[in-house]
């Protein structure tokens, strides 16, 4: 064996055992008093945290920092925390997020700093060290053991972390950190803002929402470890891989080291001589290590064109013999470009495919706590509502959530947000200015490795001016970002990026199904950045979990009323909704009517939201090519914008949602009347078959016609006929459509509900935030439909980590009146929704006779003891589950 080869290998061995040793032990809640240890050379998050109101400390930083420090009555707090999230923690506000408590906060109390207290111990003194701090809000001084090491000049912005070197300023065995943390204000601080989502937080999030890690290396430290890949298009047969990483000599003397590593089996190794205090960057790439040349590479691909395959680079730099620090990260080869189109709209192609963006808006929790089992049930049911993307507008996450994003194939749009000091650019300071670009420099570092990260939105209702632009950008440059650059999520242009191709026409309030298949404002055309119909009711465990009982009792008998858990602002109250479903469905006569005929809204207006960009998103002229829908989820409970609620239960939303954005799909367009099927998978179908029927609410069947033989291209539609319209005399009418296979199985079903008078909108009284409706379409004949049966059973197989429940539902009516939208619940042994659960299909209908079956999957520790089953005509019964 060549010895150069045998030094790599053993060089690899080494560092293998010393990211071994390096894993910290932390206690899971991050909450207790035993100090963190650090690791003999790398990095280690500071998990001992303690938080004190300033107005209760008489004391400065340099006593609170010290040891031995008396910490009698200070509050334990997690590793991130803001302060209002570890006062919830600890109990004095209990449920604060149910009905009107969050107002009991006392708000004063969070105009002064807050003291936040960590502790950990080192066993040695020969290291270099530096305290790594990734995000304080708003601002912060500290200290360490006594000496002030930093200012809240340097600590200042939510993203903007920063490094500070406390090389001799440490001690063997326990050493302690304070923090005088500032009042915050996003109309003052360039940190995370609610704009008019939910409340805005009592603290505005004031404290450390990441990791303060220490990290410690030998002579010489490495950061920066950046990888970007070249992947030849469109044989998708090789990628050249680029690892770069910088090598920064702590000492007063110039230093040889040697740089070494893997990248899945390949190795590599590079000698390199850094001068006194200064910084060289390593790179490696296939001139200097041929293997970075990889042949038949695992692409990444987004869902659900393929699988998500992530590659793993790590190195050690070594001084002679001995290992001085190591760094680690992973990437994704994939190919990332956008341009505009013909039409001038944003296209987005993954590994030379375009392909259209179908994303929801994201909400963090709004006291910014992490907790990672609830992000990953999150990506769950993204990828099972059949979503590509998610939009981050300024809440820019923790680390796990990319991680989770590139394993799942969750492409990411990331950028700054609106409607606070983000975009309140003349009101700007030098100092503003500078902390803007360490932000950008910060988060370009933190993101340019993660293959779900497909560009950054440096302005979102606002381009930013020639001179925010220019310190982003370039900012972008020096980071090497690897990823497109847009100037601003609505239609705007800056002087270097140019036009954004997005649009942001809103709505943002209810509209009517047919709205999407207009021609103009947030129609399907373009790429929409954020739009919706607004409201998202819950169902009614969800709305009894969040609302006191007079608060459910104003909800429907009191149609204009303010919702505390509503919007701010302009949606502070669901007046436009409820009108709605009154003049559509009936004025209701009970809760439990109000949340049917809320579904049943939910439900067709999030479907034709997505169907109406799917069906267009190959047409010739102005085609769709991305919709973000406002939102995804929310920061609190909420009766506004989401896609499944706080509670990670689902609703009429959630299956509309899930059905438009099935891979292969049936749909009828509202305008055109046209039946249309779409293909989101990575590969042609052919040999499809449609069947189109129309029913009356009496069950009648007014029209029926099969077409056979279709095939449709990937990432491509095809119209299979045209519906008819039924006689004016009909009313309400039901239309049914099913996919069949080249086998004659149904992949796919699809049922509307629809009117002889349909909604007609006034189009040109627009507003921002909604297109007002000049008359509703009359579909209260659903609620008159003849009552029918519908048998359930269902069973239980547990795998592992998943519980699956088969449901098998049956119309066991005797007339020909369907069963119509029919829901599924599964209930623990306390009578509780089981939640978060991932249904095939719900909100179903059955015709006389018809067994559907359908699935749902969750968590074996929220074991489903009864099945409920309701419909609009379907009486509420309840089977148990085997």
């Amino acid at each position: 064996m060549h010895r150069g080869v045998l030094s790599a290998i053993l060089a690899v061995i080494l560092a293998v055992l010393v990211l071994a040793v390096m894993i910290p032990r932390v206690r899971q809640d991050g909450a207790g008093r035993t100090p963190s240890t650090e690791p003999a050379v790398g990095s280690t998050a500071i998990t001992a945290w303690q938080i004190r109101d300033g107005a209760a400390v008489s004391d400065g930083g340099a006593r609170i920092s010290q040891p031995d420090y008396p910490t009698t009555g200070w509050l334990a707090a997690p590793p991130r925390s803001t302060v209002m999230a570890a006062l919830a923690r600890s109990g004095r506000y209990p449920d604060v997020f149910s009905s009107t408590r969050l107002r009991e906060v006392d708000a004063d109390q969070f105009t002064r700093p807050w003291w936040y207290r960590g502790t950990f111990t080192t066993a040695k003194e020969d290291l270099y060290a530096s305290l790594h701090l990734a995000g304080v809000i708003p601002r912060a001084d500290v200290w360490l053991n006594g000496s002030q090491i930093a200012t809240s000049a340097q600590i200042a912005g939510a993203h903007s972390a920063a490094d500070v070197d406390v090389t001799g300023a440490l001690r063997p065995g326990v050493n302690a950190l304070a923090l005088r943390v500032y009042p915050a204000d996003p109309k003052r601080d360039l940190i995370t803002g609610w704009i008019d989502w939910n409340p805005w937080p009592p603290d505005n999030n004031m404290g450390l929402w990441q990791d303060i890690t220490l990290h410690r290396s030998g002579p010489v430290a490495l950061s920066g470890l950046r990888v970007t890949t070249a992947l030849a298009l469109p044989a998708l047969d090789s990628a050249d891989v680029t690892v770069k990483v910088d090598l920064r000599n702590n000492g007063d003397a110039a230093t040889s080291a040697t740089v070494s590593g893997t990248v899945g089996d390949v190795v590599m190794r590079l000698p390199v001589s850094v001068p006194a205090k200064a910084v060289r960057t390593v790179t490696f790439n296939p001139s200097n290590t041929p293997g970075l040349r990889v042949a038949r590479p695992r692409v990444w691909w987004p869902e659900p064109l393929g699988e998500h395959p992530l590659y793993r680079v790590a190195l050690t730099a070594s001084v002679g013999d001995a290992v001085s620090d190591t760094a680690a990260t992973t990437f994704g080869i994939r190919a990332v470009k956008s341009a505009l189109d013909g039409d001038g709209n944003r296209v987005f192609s993954i590994n030379g495919r375009p392909l259209l963006i179908r994303a929801g808006g994201w909400a963090p929790d709004m006291f910014l706590r992490t907790d990672e089992a609830r992000l990953r049930q999150q990506f769950d049911l993204v990828r099972d509502l059949g979503l590509n993307a998610i939009r981050l507008e300024g809440k820019l996450e923790t680390d796990e959530f990319y991680s989770l994003a590139d394993e799942y194939g969750i492409m990411l749009l990331p950028g700054w947000e609106c409607c606070n000091k983000w975009e309140e650019y003349g009101s700007w300071s030098g100092a503003d200015q500078r902390v803007a670009a360490r932000s950008m420099d910060s988060v370009a570092k933190r993101l340019r490795n993660h293959a779900s990260v497909i560009g950054f939105l440096i302005g979102s209702d606002e381009a930013p001016p020639s001179s925010v632009e220019a310190a982003y950008v370039d900012a972008l440059k020096r980071a090497e970002w690897p990823n497109p650059v847009v100037s601003a999520a609505a239609a705007r242009t800056s002087p270097r990026l140019g036009a954004s191709g997005m649009k942001m026409d809103g709505p943002y309030d209810w509209v009517p199904p047919n709205y999407w298949y207009g021609d103009r404002l947030g129609a399907a055309d373009g790429f929409a950045s954020e739009l919706s119909a607004g409201p998202s009711v819950p169902e009614l465990d969800s709305l009894r979990a969040m609302l006191s009982a007079g608060e459910l009792d104003r909800l429907w008998r009191d149609p204009g009323a303010r919702q505390y858990h509503a919007g701010l602002g302009r949606f502070d109250d669901l007046a436009l909704y409820n009108n709605a479903l009154a003049r559509r469905y009936g004025t209701p006569r009970s809760l439990e009517q109000y949340v049917r005929a809320a579904q049943l809204a939910d439900y067709e207006s999030i479907r034709a939201q997505f169907e109406a960009y799917s069906a267009r998103m190959d047409r010739p002229a102005n085609p769709s090519t991305g919709v973000v829908y406002w939102m995804l989820n929310n920061g609190w409970p909420s009766l506004f914008w989401h896609l499944y609620d706080w509670y990670l239960a689902p609703g009429g939303g959630t299956y509309g949602a899930k059905k438009a954005n099935r891979p292969l799909h049936v749909l009828w367009q509202y305008g055109s009347r046209a039946v249309t099927v779409v293909n989101h998978l990575p590969s042609d179908a052919s040999g499809l078959g449609v069947t189109a029927e129309v029913y009356g609410t009496d069950g009648s069947r007014l029209f029926g016609r099969t077409v056979s033989n279709l095939s449709v291209r990937s990432l491509h539609t095809d119209q299979a006929l045209t519906v008819p319209a039924p006689g004016a005399s009909t009313g309400t009418y039901l239309v049914k459509l099913t996919l069949t296979d080249t086998a004659g199985r149904e992949v796919d079903r699809n049922v509307y509900w629809w009117s002889t008078r349909p909604d007609v909108l006034a189009w040109d009284n627009s507003e921002w935030f909604v297109t007002p409706v000049s008359s509703y379409a009359d579909m209260s004949a659903l609620f008159r439909m003849a009552p029918t049966s519908v048998s359930a059973s269902a069973a239980t197989v547990t795998n592992g980590d998943t519980s699956t429940v088969t449901v098998t539902l049956t119309n066991t009516g005797h007339g020909r009146v369907p069963a119509f939208f029919v829901e599924a619940t599964l209930r623990d042994h306390d009578g509780r929704t089981v939640t978060p659960v991932r249904w095939s299909d719900n909100g179903v209908t059955l015709w006389p006779g018809e067994t559907l079956t359908l699935t749902a999957t969750s968590d074996p520790t929220g074991q489903p003891f009864s099945l409920e089953v309701a419909g609009v005509n379907v009486p509420r019964t309840a089977v148990p589950v085997r």
